[in-house]
Parts: C-alpha cells; structure tokens; sequence
C-alpha cells in the first residue's frame, strides 16, 4: 500500500513541478530550430573541408 501512495505523490509532484514550466511560443522555437539548423549545415560543411584537406595531405605523405 506505501508503494502505490509514494508512486501517486510522486506524480502529482510531478504534474505540480510541469505546471510551473514556461514552454517556448511557436515564434522562438521555430527561430531556434533555425538557427541550429544553419549552424549544423556550417559545422557539417566545415567538417567535411578539413576532412577532405586532411585526407589529401595523409595521401601525399604516403
């Protein structure tokens, strides 16, 4: 019986602590999902320039 009243207290702790949350607006996570996305296109693109120039050193080396 203590388990099933610890586990009821720990949800409505738990919906009581989710009610006090601020959610984002659709404006600012639709800003924020653009720009990780342009910086994961950056980051990728990056990667791959060193990616390719390290290669092609590695390839004159050997």
């Amino acid at each position: 019986m203590n388990l099933i009243k610890s586990t009821t207290q720990f949800f409505k702790g738990s919906y009581y602590e989710l009610s006090k949350v601020v959610w984002f607006g659709k404006k600012e996570v639709v800003g924020t999902t653009i720009v990780v996305v342009i910086f994961v296109i950056i980051m990728s693109t990056f990667v791959c320039i060193v990616d390719s120039l390290l290669g092609t050193l590695v390839s004159i080396i050997l």
